[in-house]
C-alpha cells in the first residue's frame, strides 16, 4: 500500500483502502449478525451490529492496512453462553468468511452484468480496477481467515471437524503457539518468501469459478 503513495498512485491507494476497510467492516458485521440471530445480543449492545466502519476500526490494525495492505478490525464481542445452539461458535466464526464470499460473488457478477449491459460506469479502467480488487480482497479475506491458526476464524471452525480428543489438543496447542505461527507466516511473506502466494492464486481461481454471468 505505501508503495502506491510513493509512486503517486493516489487514486489506487484510496480505492484499495476503501475496499479493505469496507470488506473488514462487513466481515465483522457478519459475525455480529449471526450471533444476534442465534440469541446473543452482545455485539448489538456494544454498538457493533452496524456497517458503519468507525466502531469496527482498530487504530493499529487500520494503520497496518494503510501501510502494508494487511490489517485487522476489532473482533466483534460474543457470549457463547447466550447461543441457542451448540453449533453457535462454528456458525459465528463461519459468518465472517461467508460474508466476504457473498460480497465477492455480488461484486464480480455485478461488474460483469454492468459490462454486458454497456453501462458507462462499468466501462472505465477505474471501475475495472475497483470492482476486481474489491472482489479479490473479499475472496482473500475469506481464505485467509479460514486458516486454522492463531485467532483466525478457522481456529474456531476446525475443532468441529476433529474427534473430541484431537480437538482439545489442537485448541491447547493453538492457544499456546497459534498467534506466533501466524505472525511468523506474515513476517516470512514480507521478507520475500511467498507464503501467501498460493492463497492469492486460489483467490484468483475462485473469482473465475463464482463468475456466473
Amino acid at each position: 500500500m505505501i508503495q502506491l503513495i510513493l509512486q503517486q498512485e493516489y487514486l489506487a491507494f484510496v480505492l484499495i483502502a476503501f475496499a479493505l476497510i469496507f470488506s473488514l467492516t462487513c466481515h465483522e458485521f457478519g459475525h455480529g449478525k449471526m450471533a444476534s440471530l442465534i440469541g446473543d445480543d452482545t455485539a448489538e449492545r456494544a454498538g457493533r451490529l452496524t456497517l458503519n466502519p468507525i466502531p469496527h476500526i482498530d487504530p493499529f490494525g487500520l494503520l497496518m492496512v494503510l501501510l502494508i495492505g494487511i490489517g485487522y478490525a476489532k473482533p466483534v464481542p460474543a457470549d457463547p453462553r447466550k447461543f441457542n445452539t451448540r453449533w453457535g461458535v462454528l456458525m459465528v466464526a463461519a459468518a465472517g468468511p461467508a460474508m466476504n464470499l457473498l460480497l465477492a460473488i455480488i461484486t464480480i457478477n455485478l461488474y460483469a452484468i454492468g459490462l454486458k449491459l454497456g453501462i458507462g460506469l462499468f466501462q472505465t479502467g477505474v471501475a475495472n480496477f475497483f470492482f476486481t480488487y474489491l472482489a479479490l480482497i473479499n475472496m482473500l479475506l475469506m481464505l485467509f481467515n479460514l486458516l486454522p491458526i492463531g485467532p483466525l476464524d478457522g481456529s474456531y471452525i476446525l475443532p468441529y471437524a476433529l474427534p473430541r480428543d484431537a480437538a482439545i489438543t489442537y485448541q491447547q496447542m493453538n492457544a499456546r503457539y497459534g498467534t506466533y505461527a501466524l505472525l511468523g507466516l506474515i513476517v516470512l511473506n514480507f521478507l520475500g518468501i511467498p507464503v501467501f502466494e498460493s492463497i492469492w492464486k486460489i483467490g484468483e481461481f475462485m473469482l473465475r469459478v463464482i463468475l456466473v454471468v
